[in-house]
């Protein structure tokens, strides 16, 4: 039987919908259909059936739900003012993302990424009931440029962890079936940069479960990850470590024998006394939860108190401590994380050597 933090990722088929009709109270929206006009047949009912699975697969479960949220608030708080939330009004969006912003009554006042981000949640949500939300409009862009101008601070960031924290989070795991899922987890997440979604998504081969985030291949000399990440398909390639005990491939081979895994997810859950692999694929958050409890077990950051501690450390600390323990040329950390531009992989990077390149002297002073 699962352990309670091992539940599997749950199918969310219905988040599209959901989404669509955030609301109890919002008449359901139009759906992917007909036009009125053209009669149905077979092979074209096929074809709707195959346009709305696309259409729900446009946008991966999570932000289904985090848009399916927004949608679900805004029109609990058109409601509380005497207003509908259609068709779209750009002077009600406006008030909405002042009080957002303000934190009047009971609600704090939320983080201009956070507002940003339901803006983008209605827009989305607008945009599937067949209306345009026109986010240049005066009553929104000026109200959101001043939010911005008034409330934005630089981004509050995770602390990384480095190469010594990770062996000494390692070294805290039992080498029990469990132990070993684990040490994987945490060696290919690191080595490889990867977010706590790609880490559980992957299959062992192409195409084995419809849920497939990507697939893996181990090679002599290391391990590529296929991935359908947020930026579209890369490989990310992953070297042998110097020893068996911190080598990414060494422990993900050593999990997938002794589990038996030759098909389907790869991390997946195990009975409560670690002894047998389940089917049912992992869920991200046990990446972050895995992270945290390491954290403490190896007595990172122990002058803090545990509250802070846990709060320093998140599933993007595993990104944040490749790019900033690899030494080598700013390019190749870029390429491996799949960052579009250098200054989105500095964001990333925790320590480094800032003045490698002084442009100051190169400039003749």
């Amino acid at each position: 039987m699962p352990s309670e933090d091992e539940k599997s990722t749950s199918s969310n088929s219905g988040a599209f919908c959901i989404a669509q009709n955030g609301d109890s109270d919002q008449e359901k929206s139009d759906d992917i259909s007909l036009p009125a006009h053209v009669a149905g047949s077979g092979s074209l009912d096929r074809l709707v059936d195959a346009a709305r699975d696309y259409a729900r697969a446009a946008a991966s479960d999570n932000t289904l739900k985090a848009y399916a949220k927004d949608w679900a608030h805004f029109a609990r708080w058109c409601r509380m003012k005497g207003a509908e939330p259609l068709p779209p009004s750009p002077e009600m969006i406006g008030l909405y993302l002042a009080d957002l912003a303000s934190g009047a009554g009971p609600s704090p006042a939320l983080s201009v990424s956070t507002i940003e981000r339901r803006l983008s949640g209605l827009a989305w949500n607008y945009a599937q009931r067949g209306f345009v939300l026109d986010r240049k409009n005066r009553h929104i862009a000026t109200v959101l440029a001043g939010i911005k101008r008034k409330h934005a601070r630089p981004p509050v960031q995770k602390e990384a962890i480095l190469a010594e924290d990770i062996l000494a989070m390692v070294a805290t795991l039992p080498y029990d079936l469990r132990g070993l899922r684990d040490r994987a987890i945490l060696l290919l997440g690191y080595a490889g940069g990867l977010r706590r979604s790609e880490i559980v998504s992957l299959d062992v081969g192409k195409d084995d479960t419809p849920d497939s985030g990507g697939w893996i291949e181990i090679l002599d000399d290391g391990a590529v990850l296929t991935l359908n990440a947020k930026t579209g398909w890369r490989e990310v390639e992953i070297g042998l470590g110097s020893s068996n005990s911190s080598c990414p491939v060494h422990a993900l081979e050593q999990w997938l024998h002794f589990a038996r895994i030759d098909f389907g997810p790869v991390f997946v859950g195990t009975t409560r006394g670690g002894k047998k692999a389940l089917e049912t694929r992992l869920n991200d958050k046990h990446v972050a939860r895995l992270i945290k409890r390491t954290v403490l077990d190896a007595g990172i950051r122990s002058e803090l108190p545990e509250k802070e501690r846990l709060a320093l450390f998140s599933g993007h600390s595993l990104r944040a401590g490749l790019a900033s323990s690899a030494e080598v040329d700013e390019r190749y950390v870029q390429k491996h994380l799949g960052h579009a531009s250098a200054q989105m992989t500095r964001r990333y990077q925790r320590r480094r050597d800032r003045f490698r390149v002084n442009l100051t002297k190169a400039a003749g002073l």
